[in-house]
């Protein structure tokens, strides 16, 4: 048996770099703001573990099965912390350097981190993020003088798209429409959940291997839903084949280096019904109205109370699922949400140019009832200078979606 000590953790400069995302100068204007709230909280080193916030700073999207990963930023370093199932790609897909860790001795994860921050200092975490066992690890390894949450702040400079991030949003919303036809061409009676949702989640796939060559491929999906199956916005796709007379909910979500972008669209199997018709035709309308509202210093809550009032006027209003949009970005149903720019009571946030926002009002009528299912129709809005850049393509509305 061999005497050399393990190590605790190692660069893993495998192979060369990759092309990432973005220019080198995007994601170096993305950490001088987080050293610029670094600074502002008195921070002498960030540890950020969450997938979006990772992936936000350094272009590295990790799997974590189980395993933390984080990346470190001081004032003059920026290093991702990986675990050596995942060998050199952390580093060829990383701005900035890449340390692994083994899983030799438990917490080297840590003995990583410490190696880039150093014991003693200020650190800044993700509040939102960090789990009680993280923090006492951390606390452990690192003495810190003082923890600061940084999270709030991190997230309010990603609701600020660049133009690079705008041009790969545009892109993403193309390639939903694209997958929205795909399964527009797959609707038939008795063709089942599964078969369309696949049609649509192949036609994206396809499409952003050929507008990003560089790129991974992974987590683009569809949820295509008929029937009761349409009541809740994220029910997953099932079996159940389509019937004559079907409200059907098509959703898209095409995934870009970790940049989500999204498509979702009611339509009917054959014919709608009357009943079904005039909440079909209410929930455009609150669509219509939302899209109109959305501009520059409009806020959050305002939008709500406009489009509320459409639907109270009509008494639906009882009806409405959850908020009217949120932001888009880096994030996905299973990591990362930018929660300071929804369309909810709650949220006051005041519209900017270069944000981006859905407008996806949504009605659920409750099985027995005339009109039953879940009714939404979901654009995305770039905010501009003086009012909102539509970049879904998709046609909506009983005119174009009542197939077959």
């Amino acid at each position: 048996m061999s005497s050399t000590p393990r190590p605790q953790f190692h660069p893993t400069r495998n192979g060369d770099k990759a092309p990432l995302p973005f220019a080198a100068a995007e994601y170096d204007a993305r950490l001088a703001g987080l050293r610029a709230i670094m600074a502002a909280e008195g921070v002498d080193a960030c540890v950020l573990t969450s997938m979006h916030n990772i992936a936000y700073y350094s272009g590295f999207l990790y799997c974590a099965f189980g395993r933390p990963y984080g990346l470190v930023v001081t004032p003059s370093e920026c290093v991702t912390i990986a675990a050596g199932i995942d060998a050199g790609q952390p580093w060829r897909r990383s701005h900035g350097d890449a340390l692994t860790y083994t899983d030799w001795t438990r917490d080297n994860f840590w003995r990583a981190v410490r190696h880039v921050t150093g014991a003693g200092g200020v650190i800044g975490v993700e509040g939102d993020h960090l789990t009680l066992s993280a923090e006492q690890a951390l606390r452990a390894f690192l003495d810190p003088a003082a923890l600061r949450t940084i999270h709030t702040r991190t997230m309010a400079q990603r609701m600020r798209k660049s133009p690079a991030e705008l041009a790969l949003i545009r892109q993403g919303a193309q390639v939903a429409d694209i997958g929205g036809a795909a399964i527009r061409d797959a609707i038939a009676i008795g063709a089942r959940e599964i078969d369309i949702a696949m049609a649509g989640r192949d036609a994206m796939e396809l499409e952003i291997a050929r507008r990003f060559p560089d790129a991974e491929y992974r987590d683009t999906w569809v949820w295509f839903q008929s029937g009761l199956n349409t009541d809740g916005a994220h029910n997953p796709v099932t079996a159940r084949a389509v019937r004559p007379g079907d409200i059907l909910s098509l959703n898209t979500f095409p995934m870009i280096s970790g940049y989500y972008t999204a498509l979702e669209r009611t339509l009917f199997a054959g014919h709608v019904d009357a009943a079904s018709l005039r909440i079909w035709e209410a929930n455009v309308g609150a669509h219509e109205l939302g899209i109109s509202l959305i501009r520059p210093g409009a806020s959050c809550s305002d939008i709500t109370a406009r489009i509320n009032g459409f639907l109270a006027a009509r008494d639906l209003l009882q009806y409405r699922s959850f908020g009217y949009g949120h932001s888009f970005g880096i994030l996905s149903h299973y990591y990362g949400r930018e929660a300071g720019l929804e369309l909810r009571e709650d949220i006051d946030t005041v519209l900017e140019p270069g944000m981006v926002i859905s407008m996806e009002p949504m009605l659920t009528i409750p099985e027995g009832q005339p009109g039953a299912g879940g009714y939404r129709e979901h654009d995305i809005l770039i905010v501009t200078d003086d009012g909102a850049e539509n970049i879904t393509g998709f046609p909506y509305g009983p005119a174009h979606n009542v197939i077959g």
